[in-house]
């Protein structure tokens, strides 16, 4: 029986697998880019309210599947969703002389629920399809 190299890919989970500085600049940029597309959209969403709404859902959208698919994990969308969360939930905020960028509006609230539920579509649509089996009858 040979010994396993280690060269060889960890198996398991995400979570079974060490946390390189690659990997973890990965995630770290991810989340940035998050940021980015959540404050854009916030200014899209409002600026031109029923195209602009689908835009900036659609730019969420592909940012959280482009995380999945980048890493491989559903993390890569997980950590794409928190920038996202971050940048819209401090833009939510009014500040004291009474500021803010989200209306009470449908558009704002679209924005707000519909990018969770995008971002969840995502981080569970994100893993990579099994590989097929093999044409070969199993047992013969």
């Amino acid at each position: 029986m040979a010994a396993p190299t280690a060269a060889a890919a960890p198996a398991g989970s995400f979570l079974a697998q060490p946390l390189r500085a690659g990997r973890l600049a990965a995630y770290a940029g991810l989340f940035v880019l998050g940021a980015v597309v959540g404050a854009a959209g916030a200014l899209v969403q409002g600026g031109f309210f029923p195209a602009g709404l689908l835009l900036a859902l659609l730019g969420a959208a592909g940012a959280f599947y482009g995380g999945a698919r980048a890493l491989g994990t559903t993390a890569g969308a997980v950590a794409t969703a928190a920038g996202w969360l971050v940048a819209v939930m401090l833009l939510t905020a009014t500040r004291p002389e009474g500021d803010f960028l989200f209306g009470a509006g449908l558009g704002s609230y679209g924005f707000l629920f519909g990018g969770m539920a995008v971002a969840v579509m995502c981080a569970t649509l994100g893993q990579r399809p099994q590989p097929g089996a093999s044409a070969a009858r199993l047992g013969k």
